[in-house]
């Protein structure tokens, strides 16, 4: 792709290479990804690479917010406004798990931040922004079904959020090991299903716990 088109299409060309830099940071964390490696997914070169991003480590954190903001985009798609407080939190809980389950590069893009304590994300402070929405809604339906009689009341929204959402993360970003270890394979049709129900009983037995 010449130079010419690139510089005709600076978006087009920016997207690219997130998306590039996204599959090269999931598979190799930050400090195994190779810009060369990048631009060459890219369609482009590592100096149009630093022109749009600065750095590596800018790189990657336009990758971390882009990711969750995708995340954050699927969930505002969702209305469970019109449901009742068990199904909506029955819906929110497996729309949280489906994303994990069919973005897993997402996974592997927060577990390597992780392993820099955050450090990237902290520099991209409106990324806790993105995630107020859900919450938000969260908040809303726990409301709801206290105002019903249905759940405990004084369930903090973020804790239970955190909750929630690790018993999808955890499934889905420990597979291997699960199967290494316990012999069994989690990621299978049938063994999903029924850990998802089972995981949605637990969440609804502590809400409903009086």
């Amino acid at each position: 792709m010449n130079q010419l088109k690139l510089k005709r299409d600076p978006e087009g060309t920016r997207r690219r290479i997130l998306l590039a830099a996204a599959e090269e940071f999931a598979n190799g964390g930050l400090s195994g990804a190779r810009v060369d490696q990048i631009a060459r997914r890219a369609e482009t070169n590592e100096r149009m690479l630093y022109y749009y991003f600065g750095s590596k480590e800018q790189l990657f954190t336009a990758v971390l917010e882009h990711a969750i903001s995708a995340l954050t985009e699927a969930e505002k798609a969702l209305d469970l406004s019109g449901l009742a407080p068990v199904e909506a939190i029955t819906q929110l809980a497996h729309f949280v798990w489906d994303y994990y389950r069919d973005h897993p590069d997402l996974l592997r893009l927060l577990n390597n931040e992780n392993l820099h304590e955050a450090r990237y994300m902290q520099k991209a402070t409106h990324i806790r922004d993105m995630i107020s929405p859900i919450v938000a809604t969260l908040s809303s339906i726990l409301e709801r079904g206290q105002k019903a009689g249905l759940f405990r009341a004084n369930v903090d929204p973020l804790r239970f959020y955190v909750t929630l959402s690790g018993l999808g993360y955890y499934m889905v970003s420990n597979r291997f090991t699960l199967q290494a270890t316990l012999g069994r394979d989690f990621s299978a049709s049938a063994e999903r299903s029924d850990l998802v129900r089972m995981n949605t009983e637990l969440l609804l037995a502590y809400l409903m716990q009086r």
